[in-house]
């Protein structure tokens, strides 16, 4: 036979309710903190390499003549004839003298003409460093076509974003 009261059974049920929530706020505010977590260590900082760009054309446009005109249907006369994959994308990121990163990224999309993407984490000491970086993004074997040398100052957890902008045709350090 139950002899609490269904008051007191419900103020029960409510304390237990209260002490699991109080229990779950405790275990996500301690695990919010702890254990600490540290990207970098104390004399490390980061070097991102992040690109996003279209390369050249593979082919140029070739004006048809009348009689390849003549033979396409009406809807699909275009007097120029412009294949539109493009070429990858080719990276080198040089560290104090050694190669630190090499990526060839191919363009997105079905036909291969939309933009290539790289990018690639370089965890490296604080303190000066040379860095070059060489993009290619025409399609030949060798050579490059942008390069930007330069000695920057990297303080602990600093992170260097290198990227191109794509209207001035330049490498970027920000």
């Amino acid at each position: 036979m139950n002899t609490a009261s269904p008051q007191l059974e419900r103020y029960l049920a409510m304390a237990g309710q209260f002490a699991l929530y109080a229990l779950f706020a405790g275990a996500i505010a301690l695990l919010s903190r702890w254990p600490i977590y540290h990207q970098l260590g104390d004399d490390q900082a980061l070097i991102m390499l992040s690109i996003v760009h279209e390369g050249q054309r593979l082919k140029l446009c070739a004006q048809r003549t009348p009689e390849e005109l003549a033979r396409l249907p009406p809807n699909m006369r275009a007097p120029l004839d412009c294949p539109r994959e493009r070429a990858p994308l080719a990276v080198e990121v040089e560290l104090d003298g050694r190669l630190a990163a090499h990526q060839v990224a191919q363009p997105s999309g079905l036909s291969r003409d939309g933009r290539a993407s790289l990018y690639q984490r370089l965890v490296t000491t604080a303190g000066n460093h040379r860095i070059t970086v060489r993009l290619r993004d025409r399609a030949r074997a060798q050579g490059f076509d942008y390069q930007r040398e330069a000695t920057v100052q990297l303080r602990p957890a600093q992170v260097l974003v290198i990227d191109f902008e794509p209207t001035s045709k330049e490498i970027t350090f920000r």
